[in-house]
């Protein structure tokens, strides 16, 4: 049990450092770079209904900080419900 929470615990990581990497990304890569291209199809399945609910600020997007913010939130609970169940 206490594997996976591990494994579940990283892959939630692994997960927010691409998002941040996407963000990185979008100021220096082409959309069409094949990289760029990769991470957009990681990321934006989780993005756009975020992007849908929450509309851009000005020329800001925060989307990618409340995905981060809410796989953090989905990381704590998972963890504290493993760590009730140990």
């Amino acid at each position: 049990m206490l594997l996976l929470a591990s494994i579940i615990h990283t892959i939630l990581r692994v997960y927010t450092f691409i998002v941040i990497i996407k963000v990185i990304l979008s100021y220096f890569l082409s959309p069409y770079h094949p990289v760029r291209e990769a991470i957009d199809r990681l990321v934006d399945p989780l993005l756009n209904p975020i992007r849908r609910n929450l509309p851009p600020i000005g020329m800001f997007d925060f989307s990618p900080l409340v995905l981060i913010i809410l796989i953090q939130v989905v990381d704590s609970l998972l963890q504290q419900i493993f760590m009730m169940l140990y």
